[in-house]
């Protein structure tokens, strides 16, 4: 799994090297230190947006210390032929998510529409997406049904070169849980959230972090919040 999310990022890197990418280096105040990669591209047809994320896990055994990575990745296109109509605002949304966790891996293809708006000046944006779930590697859901929102707002608070963005995702699952008794029980749908606040030192530096919530996820059974800080690359 991890194999196949590296060689995609790579193809997918190679085909649109004239895109909006930048990558992040963050370190998660919790857990383990992680690398994003993200890229965003426009074209008469729609969109297309991709991100995967490393998680690197760092253990030392004997006096040794080794390195383990968990990786997610997601790929998004949106389809949009008729821009230039009062339906503009309004695309088909095609989506395919894959995780390598402790060894385990899953992995969702999702399809629906996606309504997406601006301000004048496009420094503020948003979109809203809902989407029905296929699971195609592994996994289940009584409801599968994705919703996700994200936005963007440039110059937050007045603040010149201040970036306030992110998304969250509310989705239906079936996964199992230990309880505290050590029986087993199920989560029927999860809660993620990645609001992330950049301040822009240079035309390509950012400094900030994010603040990672979530609900039912990434193997936590209840709420979970992680702060990160890091800096982030823009080319």
């Amino acid at each position: 799994m991890k194999k196949s999310i590296l060689t995609l990022y790579a193809v997918l890197s190679t085909l649109f090297c004239t895109a909006q990418v930048n990558i992040q280096l963050l370190y998660d105040c919790v857990e383990s230190p992680l690398s994003t990669v993200e890229m965003y591209k426009g074209d008469a047809w729609g969109d297309t947006y991709f991100f995967i994320d490393h998680y690197y896990n760092f253990e030392r055994t004997n006096g040794h210390t080794s390195i383990g990575m968990d990786s997610y990745f997601e790929f998004e296109r949106g389809l949009n032929f008729w821009q230039q109509t009062r339906m503009r605002n309004f695309s088909l949304h095609v989506e395919l998510d894959f995780k390598s966790f402790g060894g385990m891996g899953s992995g969702m293809a999702c399809i629906g529409a996606k309504y997406a708006f601006h301000n004048d000046t496009f420094s503020r944006t948003a979109g809203i997406a809902l989407m029905y779930d296929h699971y195609i590697v592994s996994g289940s859901a009584d409801l599968p049904l994705k919703l996700t929102g994200t936005w963007n707002v440039n110059n937050l608070f007045g603040l010149r070169g201040l970036t306030f963005d992110g998304f969250i995702d509310v989705w239906g699952n079936n996964t199992e849980y230990l309880t505290e008794q050590g029986g087993i029980g199920y989560d029927h749908f999860s809660i993620h959230s990645q609001p992330q606040l950049w301040m822009h030192i240079t035309p390509h530096l950012n400094l900030g972090g994010e603040l990672v919530l979530g609900y039912n996820h990434r193997g936590t059974h209840g709420f979970l919040c992680q702060p990160c800080v890091g800096l982030k690359w823009a080319f």
